[in-house]
């Protein structure tokens, strides 16, 4: 009855998110892939981007296109949080999402009331959070808490608590958050991918990541998607 009843989620979950993006978006993204836990659900998109969108990108306009996203996103984010909040019977406490832009992928995460600070210890997890912590420290600042867990044996979520330094809090009291997340968002996936040795300490490649911010509350969610 549990399995039953998780495919039926899966399936309801996956056909209204298509249709939601396909309203905000005019066009919906090729397949929605849903990994789901305890502490989390993860929505990741392929194959998600509109004509004008990747005219944008051809010019070099990474900016406006993630700035019409953002728009969008904050728009449809609450329908998307009540769905969740009403079958899975429990409370989304923040949300998240990123966009691969050389494949027009796209990931967006919920976290779950239910249980993402308990998580469990695997094989490497410290030397991970070491060396996401340094990265973290040389951009900005040590977190003051990182923790992270396995959605699935492909899907590895990090979560950063207390990383924004006064400047950054400045510029977002200025109402440059959106900036300041381009600038984060290219500074730290280059330097995560550069400096943090997954490959090495988990056996596995790293086929995609993602990077989000939730300046309100000073967290961070980074998601690997491995091969």
């Amino acid at each position: 009855m549990y399995v039953l009843k998780y495919r039926q989620f899966i399936s309801q979950a996956t056909s209204f998110t298509t249709k939601l993006l396909r309203n905000r978006f005019g066009k919906g993204p090729q397949s929605v892939n849903i990994a789901l836990n305890d502490q989390c659900i993860i929505f990741h998109l392929r194959e998600f981007i509109s004509p004008v969108e990747n005219f944008l990108l051809s010019q070099e306009e990474e900016e406006a296109f993630r700035y019409t996203r953002e728009l969008v996103m904050k728009s449809m984010l609450p329908e998307l949080r009540a769905f969740l909040q009403e079958h899975l019977e429990t409370e989304v406490t923040d949300m998240y999402y990123d966009w691969g832009t050389h494949n027009a992928s796209g990931i967006i995460v919920g976290l779950l009331d239910a249980g993402w600070k308990d998580t469990l210890e695997y094989e490497g997890r410290d030397a991970i959070h070491a060396q996401i912590s340094e990265v973290t420290r040389h951009v900005q600042k040590a977190p003051e808490m990182i923790t992270s867990w396995w959605v699935n044996p492909k899907t590895l979520v990090v979560f950063r608590q207390g990383i924004l330094i006064l400047i950054e809090k400045e510029l977002i009291h200025l109402g440059q958050g959106n900036l300041l997340k381009t600038a984060k968002r290219r500074l730290e996936k280059r330097m995560l991918m550069q400096a943090v040795e997954l490959e090495n300490t988990l056996g596995q490649r790293v086929a995609d990541m993602y990077v989000d911010w939730s300046f309100d509350q000073d967290h961070s969610v980074i998601v690997y998607i491995f091969e």
